[in-house]
């Protein structure tokens, strides 16, 4: 495969603590690769192929943050270097070209990011994760089984919760998009503010921390290129809450896909609800989204875009922008 500008872009692709004392297999864009953790915790990523017959070293087993090959032993300790040759005895010398290219991985706001060639972006910026006042939950990497493009264009949209999200806080009254304008938010993200009437019932309650049933909520949605999305949310009892979803592209039509909340309130006592409810949501646009085939199109003029997909539209100009850089 050729290289391509998505090449330089980082990309979610498991949680922190998912990685520990086993190698762990991850694909993006229809390649595989391996990634562990060295003798001092540190990760350490790689194509999953042995340079000596190709095995897939995610099979092996990491021995004092050493990987070892299932086939023949070998093993690759930091910066994936090619540490033992059993077959050549102890001290035998070790051809350069047996150590692994080491890729580029790193661990933020509890996600391994990972860059499959030389970084040309870097992994997006989340103030709210240095603000005391704020605490992270996490959540699981999962596999969907439709494209990237597809589930940013989803993330971006606002018109689809009175019916997708019937089950959530969708609310079949309140079906006009008001007019939006687009700016930049800060300086990672670019996107729109609005404000959306919401249910507020049973389990929504618990992200509200509110007792009506019905509220106001004040909202900014924005981008970070390629394949992530930022929404903020502001209760009127101050309780304010940043939802950060991103996606990554297994191929075509496989996605990982996680996110990630911080809470200024107790989420001790709340978190897990909070955590399951965001989950609940997602699985109703996961259920929407499975069932559409292929890529979303980027052609100008191949899909019909209102008023209400601006954000859409603008990721999809400057995503294509990105993919196509002289065109």
């Amino acid at each position: 495969m050729g290289s391509s500008p998505l090449d330089g872009c980082w990309y979610a692709v498991a949680t922190s603590d998912a990685i520990g004392g086993q190698p762990y297999p991850v694909e993006v864009r229809d390649q595989a690769y391996v990634l562990w953790r060295g003798p001092d915790g540190t990760l350490i990523a790689a194509a999953d192929q042995c340079t000596h017959r190709e095995a897939k070293l995610s099979l092996g087993t990491v021995i004092d943050g050493c990987l070892h090959c299932p086939y023949h032993g070998w093993a690759f300790g930091d910066q994936g270097r090619c540490v033992s040759v059993p077959s050549s005895g102890p001290g035998a010398t070790i051809a350069p070209a047996a150590h692994l290219f080491a890729l580029s991985v790193t661990e933020r706001y509890g996600l391994v990011w990972f860059c499959p060639g030389e970084p040309t972006q870097s992994v997006p910026h989340l103030g709210v994760d240095e603000d005391s006042s704020f605490t992270r939950l996490n959540t699981s990497m999962e596999v969907w089984n439709c494209s990237v493009t597809r589930m940013i264009d989803n993330m971006l949209d606002v018109a689809h919760f009175p019916y997708t999200h019937t089950g959530t806080f969708g609310r079949e009254q309140e079906q006009t998009v008001p007019n939006f304008t687009l700016e930049q938010l800060d300086d990672t993200f670019y996107g729109y503010t609005y404000s959306v009437t919401v249910n507020n019932e049973a389990e929504a309650k618990v992200m509200s921390g509110s007792g009506d049933d019905i509220i106001q909520l004040h909202m900014s949605t924005g981008f970070a290129l390629p394949f992530s999305v930022r929404s903020t949310m502001s209760y009127e009892n101050g309780i304010e809450q940043t939802l950060f979803m991103t996606a990554s592209p297994i191929s075509a039509d496989r996605s990982y896909f996680t996110f990630v909340l911080w809470r200024n309130d107790d989420v001790a006592a709340t978190g897990q609800q909070i955590v399951d409810f965001e989950r609940e949501v997602a699985r109703e646009d996961r259920q929407m989204l499975e069932q559409f085939p292929g890529e979303l199109s980027l052609d100008r003029g191949a899909l019909v875009d209102v008023q209400s997909d601006k954000a859409s539209l603008e990721w999809r100009r400057r995503y294509s922008a990105l993919i196509n850089p002289t065109s």
